[in-house]
């Protein structure tokens, strides 16, 4: 079944199909979600039969929404889909565009929606095998300083977050 995502050609928004919309770079429609349990962000390693930066660790999820679906809704349903998390609201954090090359002759270049939902430690999800291979719990200045030292282990996309967008999504540290 063919996936259709919401993607700009030229200046209208269509529906294209995901692979064909990563082999051309066009701009598409993401949502992005962090899940926090105080200064420590869910990670998710991708399942490594994903077609473009399998077993990469990434944020708690991120996907693309489908033909009219509202971020919301979409952020809800693949935390549920990806990691069996449900019942967390999400904040919303903004907007970001980025661009990046994921392997395989593929490009992201997404214009994402960004939410922010609140755990524990001991939060209740099971991962669905196809999309996640493992998940961890990382404090956010650990992710920074191991992303910087072996970034071969992350999503390009996660690096732009830390370094360019940390403080929208993460808050600024003042202590």
């Amino acid at each position: 079944m063919k996936v259709m995502i919401p993607a700009w050609v030229g200046d209208t928004l269509e529906p294209v199909e995901k692979l064909e919309v990563h082999q051309r770079g066009l701009r598409h429609k993401a949502i992005s979600v962090f899940i926090m349990a105080g200064r420590d962000v869910l990670l998710q390693q991708r399942a490594l039969g994903k077609y473009h930066t399998p077993g990469l660790w990434t944020n708690s999820c991120c996907t693309h929404p489908h033909w009219d679906e509202a971020p919301l809704t979409c952020a809800l349903r693949r935390m549920e889909e990806e990691m069996g998390i449900t019942g967390i609201d999400l904040s919303y954090r903004g907007r970001v565009e980025y661009r990046a090359t994921v392997g395989n002759g593929l490009i992201e270049h997404e214009v994402v929606d960004i939410y922010v939902g609140e755990a524990s430690h001991d939060l209740d999800f099971t991962l669905n095998p196809d999309e996640v291979k493992d998940a961890i719990w990382m404090d956010i200045d650990a992710l920074q300083r191991e992303a910087m030292r072996r970034p071969e282990r992350f999503t390009p996309w996660l690096h732009i977050y830390l370094e360019n967008h940390r403080d929208k999504i993460f808050g600024r540290d003042d202590s």
